[in-house]
């Protein structure tokens, strides 16, 4: 959630910055405004009543030690009035507050300014690429039909235990996800991130500090017995455990890496582009979170992005690094990079992670702040990333290694897989 004093203080910055998403930034704002102008000037009334109030009880016992006894009543029916008028304006206060609130949750996060406008993701910029395109035979495969060939993935059992979206991964291909996993995790800790194994459910407050509830509500799993939410990301859990917390300058950056298997109920199109793993509801994500001090949250950013690209590298996979536009960021990120594998079989590109930087606007809901040197808290700055996601790379390594005697394992992956090559499986 943006900083109500930011859009007090910088409207026109936050105008410049929202206009890159596309929407009514000006509307917006004077609506944000005008709310917060009638919650400030009701305060102020009820300040004014509840002042007058103490100021009217502190006077009637003066009152009665100086015989005015018709003062004192009069000044009590005085008090009677105001306190029914202070219950009053409480009750104006709170509605106020929450309408308030309420508006602020519509807003998105403000881009930052390097971020470059447009709507769609044809408008987001291409940082860089790396890694040679291979070339495959006419006769390549695409992963879900290599998955059959060599009983490693299953879409159909999934079909069949569950629904649409929810692949069965066996044999050598249950090795690879596990192996992977173990990969990413192990990375990540030798990069210096604390590993975390945190609940792959939450409740609503978690899903509202991190910015998936109100404005991915549709997309998530909901328990409704419990009023829990599958969680879509561990970036979720694992940025909540810091809810609510004043963390101490000197603690920081805090560095956290989690695995976590991720739902979605996201929607998508049918078609080839749709097939497989290209979207699934259950994947498998390695996830890494970082709290930052706002000078040095940029720095980290990029940090962050090199760690995503020494992964890939070391899989051997060809990579490209895109900055997105406003128009296809999410809605609590101020500056993203995706980072996409070449998938050969199918030609076409898959993201693989997102990594952002969300300023203040996780924090501000999280109400996690740092402590400085002057002792005064102010709100820290959040960051994530996949590091990675499982299932689009699994896709992209199964297609992009296919020979005529198995599927090659990347060397980096070989001591976790126990195997070099993905053969055929046959019973003995």
């Amino acid at each position: 959630m943006l900083e109500l004093a930011y859009l007090r203080a910088d409207r026109e910055d936050a105008r410049a910055r929202l206009s890159k998403r596309n929407i009514d930034a000006d509307a917006l704002l004077a609506k944000a405004l005008e709310l917060d102008e009638h919650r400030r000037s009701t305060q102020n009334a009820l300040d004014s009543r509840l002042a007058e109030l103490n100021e009217l009880s502190r006077s009637i016992g003066e009152l009665m030690k100086g015989g005015k006894k018709d003062e004192a009543d009069a000044a009590r029916a005085r008090t009677t009035d105001l306190k029914a008028r202070t219950q009053e304006l409480k009750e104006e206060l709170d509605a106020a507050e929450k309408a308030l609130h309420d508006h602020l949750c519509t807003i998105p996060n403000a881009p930052h300014a390097q971020v470059p406008p447009g709507r769609t993701p044809e408008d987001n910029v291409t940082v860089m690429q790396e890694g040679a395109i291979p070339e495959l035979p006419a006769d390549a495969k695409p992963h879900w039909e290599l998955g059959e060939e060599y009983d490693l993935l299953h879409m159909d059992l999934g079909v069949k235990v569950t629904g649409a979206g929810f692949p069965v991964y066996s044999g050598q291909g249950a090795r690879l996800q596990r192996a992977l996993i173990a990969f990413f995790l192990d990375q990540a800790t030798a990069a210096g991130y604390r590993e975390i194994i945190p609940p792959h459910l939450v409740n609503a407050a978690s899903a509202f500090a991190t910015g998936q509830l109100p404005d991915k509500e549709g997309q998530m799993y909901h328990a409704t017995v419990d009023d829990l939410y599958l969680i879509p990301t561990a970036e979720v859990p694992i940025t909540n455990l810091y809810r609510d917390e004043i963390v101490d300058r000197a603690k920081l950056p805090v560095r956290l890496v989690g695995y976590t298997p991720c739902f979605r109920r996201e929607a998508g199109s049918y078609g080839a582009h749709v097939r497989g793993l290209n979207r699934v509801h259950q994947f498998d994500k390695v996830e890494i979170v970082r709290i930052e001090e706002p000078e040095k949250s940029y720095a980290a950013l990029e940090e962050m992005v090199a760690h995503v690209k020494g992964l890939l590298r070391a899989l051997e996979l060809p990579y490209r690094q895109l900055l997105l536009c406003g128009g296809d960021m999410g809605f609590a990120s101020a500056m993203t990079y995706d980072m996409e594998v070449y998938a050969a079989a199918q030609k076409r590109w898959l993201e693989v992670s997102s990594i952002s930087n969300f300023e203040t606007f996780q924090s501000n809901r999280l109400k996690l702040r740092m402590r400085g040197d002057d002792k005064k808290p102010r709100l820290a700055h959040t960051l994530n990333g996949s590091a990675l996601a499982l299932a689009r790379i699994v896709a992209a390594l199964l297609e992009n290694n296919q020979t005529p005697e198995g599927i090659r394992i990347p060397k980096a992956l070989q001591p976790y897989t126990g195997f070099d090559m993905i053969r055929k499986w046959t019973a003995a």
